[in-house]
């Protein structure tokens, strides 16, 4: 869907390519390799959590901050590093966080104390916020808007999607067959082989001009968002009432308000206020944001009922997640044509309302294990119907700029993915425990009940923000 006039952005004489080239192949392969890998990171750990802690001696109350210290620093310093990408390469800071991530999973794997392990989350999580807005941007200037971006974009949520549900299953096969070590040295191997490759076949994207970077705007969103990402696992795990949490809240509200007034005064802002404004940009984000917070969180929601409820074991719950995955590497597959046909926002639309009746569906969900097959179709249906989202949010917030600007929008669009991966397990939680009435299997299920039902009236909030707030598409073009 175009919004802009984008005849200033490509010159007319220089007509896009309408076919992936062998260079483009393996572009796409190297970037999809990084993206894949980095989308496991962010759940191969759950499942070793327990194991991981009785190794190394962590308290059970310090537990969550190996996956939190991750998730701040992912999802904090994201935009950060998209703008820097811009100004200063976007293959330099994509192999740099690559170097940096693959040191940080040495480290990790190598941990002896919780406080390394801690340091190489950290790390990790800093590799992560660099090489995905950095990756993603390689891509989106790498392919031109149309069929071959659209394309590429699609195979690129797919395999981030399906990398979550990998992480998974993989972090479970690696723990019990070897070690939880190596949910950590699993990484090394690909970096040097995406390192090597990426130098050889990805060029350089050099700006323009080299405008200087907006300091005051970087401080206040990078410690507005890490304020607000743990104001909100501090109210997933205390409760929405404990004063840590609220503060937190708060004081992430004020920033990210003060980092807005910044950015309308800036000569060279991080983000340009005009591009927040444009209404694509602005609202294709918060469909993302709500296709990542419900998708993920419903993961969370499916583990407990499969292991709190039916009493799965945690490598069986990881394994029936793998019709999910399927359903997501279908979904981000057949995006692209599904959007050629029917244009981006009516892809959006059907593929939120598919993950509302899929999600609403769970609420059908029994105690005992006769009713798998629910649970199965209902999760495969979703994922298709998530991943016609994300394609379609990515597509819709990064078409209609020009390339130096890539940087930006793909660090928003990776912001916005970061901040819903992160958020939405504590908030269903949250709502998920609130809801508990009872004790044991049936007063556990009647809250995730609950939770199931807020999170598919989420999802249906979306898809109605979308129909009042998307523009419609030209009448001369499907997008």
């Amino acid at each position: 869907m175009s919004v802009i006039d984008t005849a200033d952005v490509r010159p007319a004489e220089e007509p896009p390519p309408t076919r992936l080239t062998p260079r483009l192949r393996l572009v796409l392969v190297i970037l999809l390799a990084a993206q894949f890998m980095l989308a496991v990171d962010f759940s191969i750990l759950n499942v070793a959590l327990p194991v991981i802690g009785e190794g190394l001696g962590f308290e059970l109350a310090n537990l969550q901050w190996i996956a939190t210290s991750f998730a701040l620093c992912a999802a904090g310093f994201t935009l950060l590093f998209g703008r820097i990408a811009d100004l200063f390469g976007r293959r330099r800071l994509f192999l740099g966080g690559l170097l940096l991530l693959g040191a940080a999973s040495l480290l990790g794997g190598l941990a002896t104390s919780p406080e390394l392990l801690i340091v190489a989350r950290i790390l990790q999580g800093l590799a992560t916020a660099a090489v995905t807005p950095a990756g993603l941007s390689l891509l989106t200037t790498s392919f031109p808007e149309g069929p071959l971006r659209d394309k590429a974009l699609g195979l690129n949520g797919a395999l981030m999607s399906a990398g979550f549900t990998t992480g998974a299953i993989l972090g479970g096969l690696l723990t019990d067959l070897l070690s939880w070590r190596w949910a950590f040295f699993v990484n090394v191997p690909v970096v040097a082989a995406v390192v090597v490759a990426a130098v050889v076949v990805i060029k350089e994207s050099h700006p323009e001009g080299r405008p200087k970077l907006d300091l005051p705007g970087a401080v206040t969103v990078t410690l507005g968002l890490l304020a607000v990402v743990f104001g909100l696992t501090q109210a997933g795990e205390h409760g929405w009432t404990a004063p840590v949490a609220l503060a937190s809240l708060a004081v992430g509200a004020a920033l990210l308000r003060l980092f807005h007034a910044v950015e309308s005064r800036a000569a060279s802002p991080l983000v340009p206020v005009g591009v927040l404004r444009r209404r694509n940009v602005a609202w294709g984000n918060v469909a993302g944001l709500i296709a990542f917070l419900t998708e993920t969180s419903l993961v969370f929601l499916v583990t407990l009922h499969l292991q709190k409820v039916l009493d799965f074991s945690p490598l069986s719950a990881g394994l029936s997640f793998g019709v999910l995955g399927i359903g997501t590497v279908i979904g981000g597959s057949t995006a692209p044509r599904v959007v050629g046909r029917i244009g981006t926002r009516s892809t959006l639309i059907a593929g939120g309302l598919l993950q509302t009746v899929a999600t609403a569906a769970l609420l059908g969900l029994g105690d005992d294990r006769s009713w798998m097959w629910l649970l199965l179709a209902a999760t495969f249906a979703g994922g298709v119907g998530n991943m016609l989202v994300i394609v379609g949010f990515m597509i819709t917030a990064t078409t209609g700029l020009p390339d130096h600007e890539q940087g930006l929008a793909t660090g928003l669009a990776t912001m916005t993915q970061q901040v819903g991966i992160t958020t939405g397990t504590p908030i269903m939680s949250a709502v998920a425990t609130a809801s508990i009435t009872g004790t044991g299997a049936a007063g556990i299920l009647g809250g995730l009940k609950v939770a199931v039902a807020v999170n598919a009236a989420i999802v249906l909030a979306g898809v109605l923000a979308a129909v009042l707030f998307l523009r419609k598409p030209a009448r001369n073009g499907a997008r």
